[in-house]
C-alpha cells in the first residue's frame, strides 16, 4: 500500500507492506534527500514484518509548503507516520544518513523503540558531520577518473547553487562509485529523480548545527552497528561505536556501503541474528 500521510504541510510519500499482527520496521534512507535504494531489504524483512518506508520531507514525492528541515521537523515526521498507522512501537533501521537519523530519533523518542539498526550509518552531527564529507569525497576522488571528479565537484558546486538537476548528476555519480569494483547481487534502484536542492542544502545546514548526540550508554533495546570493510565511512565511525558500547558491531567482508547488495549472504547474516529470524 502506498500512500500520502500528511504532517501539517508536509506530505509524506509513505510505503507499507501490511502484515497484521506482526512486529513492524521502520527504514530510513540515506541522501540526505536520496531515496529510497532499500527494495531488497523491503523484500527480505517483510516476509516476517510489517515494513514501512517512505520518502523524506523535500523529496519530490514527499513536499513541504513550510520549508521546515529542522532535525525536530524530520523527527515529527516519523512519529506521524507511527501514530497515522497506530504502530506503538517499532524496530527502527538507517542507513548511511537515515543511520544518523536513527540516532536523533533514538535520542529524543526511546520509548518508541524495539531495536536499532545502524547500517554504514554516518557518524554525527556538526563537525562529525563534517569529518564523514570528506571520507566520502576521499572516497569518491579515488574511485572516479579525473574527468568524472571534475563533475561531480561541478555538479555539486550546482547544486549548493540550487540546482536540482547538479545534485541528481552528483548523486548518480557517488552511487556508481560505492558499487564500483564489487560484484552486486540485488543492484539497487535508488529514486535520483526525486531528488530536490532545496532539501539537501536546507537538511545539510541544520545537521551541522545540531548538537553532538550524547552516549547511549544503556539502551533498552538492542542495537546492531553494520559497516563494509570498504565502506565509505572511515575512522570517524569511531564516534559511533563509541556513542553505543554496548551494541553488537559487524564489519562485512568484501563489501562497501550496501552490503546487501555486495555481501548479500553475509548481511543476511547480521539481519537474521539482530530480527531473530530463521534461517531458510
Amino acid at each position: 500500500m502506498k500512500v500520502h500521510i500528511d504532517n501539517k504541510d508536509t506530505k509524506l510519500f509513505t510505503s507499507i507492506q501490511a502484515k497484521p499482527g506482526k512486529e513492524t520496521i521502520v527504514l530510513l534512507h540515506g541522501g540526505p534527500g536520496v531515496p529510497d535504494g532499500m527494495t531488497y531489504l523491503v523484500e527480505f524483512l517483510s516476509r516476517d514484518f510489517q515494513v514501512i518506508t517512505f520518502h523524506q520531507r523535500g523529496t519530490q514525492k514527499s513536499p513541504t509548503s513550510g520549508h521546515d528541515y529542522s532535525m525536530k521537523a524530520y523527527l515529527s515526521d516519523l512519529t506521524r507516520i507511527a501514530d497515522f498507522l497506530k504502530v506503538k512501537k517499532f524496530h527502527l533501521f538507517g542507513h548511511s544518513w537515515g543511520g544518523l537519523y536513527a540516532q536523533l530519533y533514538a535520542e529524543q523518542h526511546p520509548e518508541r523503540l524495539q531495536s536499532l539498526f545502524l547500517c554504514s550509518p554516518a557518524s554525527g552531527t556538526g563537525t562529525q558531520w563534517k569529518d564523514t564529507l570528506l571520507e566520502i569525497a576521499r572516497y569518491n576522488k579515488a574511485k572516479t577518473t579525473t574527468l568524472e571528479w571534475l563533475n561531480m565537484n561541478m555538479q555539486a558546486g550546482l547544486g549548493l547553487l540550487g540546482s536540482d538537476s547538479g545534485y541528481k548528476h552528483f548523486f548518480w555519480q557517488a552511487l556508481e562509485n560505492f558499487s564500483r569494483g564489487f560484484k552486486e547481487s540485488h543492484p539497487e534502484k535508488f529514486e535520483v529523480e526525486c531528488i530536490r536542492a532545496e532539501a539537501i542544502n536546507q537538511t545539510l545546514k541544520q545537521i551541522v548545527a545540531a548538537p553532538e548526540l550524547p552516549v547511549f550508554a544503556h539502551p533498552a533495546y538492542d542495537v546492531t552497528i553494520a559497516y563494509g570493510d570498504q565502506d565509505i565511512i572511515g575512522d570517524s565511525k569511531k564516534h559511533v561505536l563509541q556513542r553505543f558500547p554496548t551494541a553488537k558491531v559487524h564489519t562485512i567482508p568484501g563489501s562497501g556501503h550496501i552490503p546487501w547488495s555486495h555481501n548479500q549472504k553475509a548481511f543476511v547474516k547480521v539481519l537474521q541474528e539482530h530480527y531473530g529470524i530463521k534461517a531458510v
